[in-house]
């Protein structure tokens, strides 16, 4: 059976998903969009989707948003290292969110803009809608959704979220249980990206949640475990080791770096990425013009169908490698949806 996977990974590539992420010159109509992509739970990138956006000109500009927001309260979250909603050594192995303070948007952007990492790195995020809640002065800078997508879909977004950050933040390999169609405004986002299929080569365990909290007087960071413990099902597979750590790393994780390549693309402004969902993706990103990299992101709600039924059952197999000895076995589902970290 463990043969059987990794034909698996192989296969989907041959038959369906190939070596590359599509470039689509300008926006699919509704039913090539559904038939060439959603239907077969591939990516693409799209150009030329979002350029009559006012943002793709004002967003770069510091000035022009700390104006446009100067009276509005938004969510910034704080980390010591850039990575929030990760694994980390800080305190054991423990999957660490990030410090949240609601603050004023010119405050807020130049925490981001100051960011250090081993510091104190500022990240613009709330995943709950926050695009439409915390900063609707700047809504008509863009669309409030994606036509061709929300026709395909049969629905609006579920959530409109926006993010704004450094290359000092990254976020770690997750999926989501949405269909996301990601615009980059300003700068550029960089995707690692691996099919529902590959689920194994992530060596997701189960972690204890902690979060870190930050002291303003003595500019520490302090990171506990909740009370009462509760695990989040994560990746801990760094794609991008230091050069001391990858050998150890490789040894470690096999089926990662030994298997397929993950897919590479690179979002730049002006563009948007569709992300099927379930899709695992880890996200860096370059800075534009302003300092910083802003996107738009548009969730909406995946079907939960018969390749769900699918990944769950693949979930299901344990299957877990040294470079000498494949294991594949059954085991409970520990790793279940409604256990997932909302990101």
């Amino acid at each position: 059976m463990a043969k059987e996977i990794q034909n698996l990974w192989r296969e989907v590539r041959e038959l369906s998903l190939g070596t590359k992420i599509d470039h689509l010159d300008s926006p699919p109509s509704p039913v090539k969009f559904l038939r060439d992509y959603v239907s077969q739970s591939k990516p693409c990138v799209i150009s030329n989707a979002i350029s009559h956006w006012p943002a793709l000109n004002l967003w770069s500009d510091p000035a022009y948003l700390a104006g446009a927001l100067s009276d509005d309260v938004v969510s910034l979250h704080l980390t010591p290292n850039g990575c929030a909603d990760a694994v980390t050594e800080d305190r054991d192995l423990c999957f660490a969110s990030a410090h949240v303070e609601k603050v004023l948007f010119p405050e807020a952007l130049k925490a981001v803009q100051s960011s250090c990492k081993g510091q104190k790195v500022g990240y613009l995020q709330q995943q709950n809608d926050c695009f439409r809640t915390e900063y609707s002065m700047v809504a008509l800078d863009c669309d409030g959704e994606i036509d061709w997508a929300t026709e395909a879909f049969g629905c609006s977004p579920e959530a409109v979220n926006l993010w704004i950050g450094t290359d000092d933040s990254v976020t770690s390999f997750h999926k989501d249980h949405y269909e996301n169609l990601y615009a980059v405004v300003s700068g550029e986002k960089h995707f690692l990206l691996l099919p529902p299929t590959d689920v194994h080569r992530l060596y997701i365990e189960q972690y204890p949640a902690a979060n870190y909290s930050y002291h303003r007087d003595t500019e520490v960071f302090k990171l506990e475990i909740e009370e009462p413990v509760r695990h989040v099902p994560w990746s801990s597979v760094d794609p991008y080791p230091s050069p001391e750590k990858e050998a150890s790393e490789r040894l470690k994780y096999p089926l990662f770096f030994n298997g397929p390549k993950p897919f590479h693309c690179t979002v730049k402004a002006g563009e948007v990425l569709y992300l099927p969902s379930m899709w695992f993706h880890h996200v860096s990103q370059t800075p534009g013009d302003g300092g910083y990299t802003i996107a738009v992101n548009y969730w909406y709600d995946m079907q939960f169908d018969i390749k769900y039924a699918y990944f769950n059952f693949l979930q299901s197999l344990s299957y877990k490698s040294s470079t000498l000895n494949p294991v594949l076995s059954w085991r409970e589902d520990k790793d279940s949806e409604s256990s997932d970290a909302e990101v």
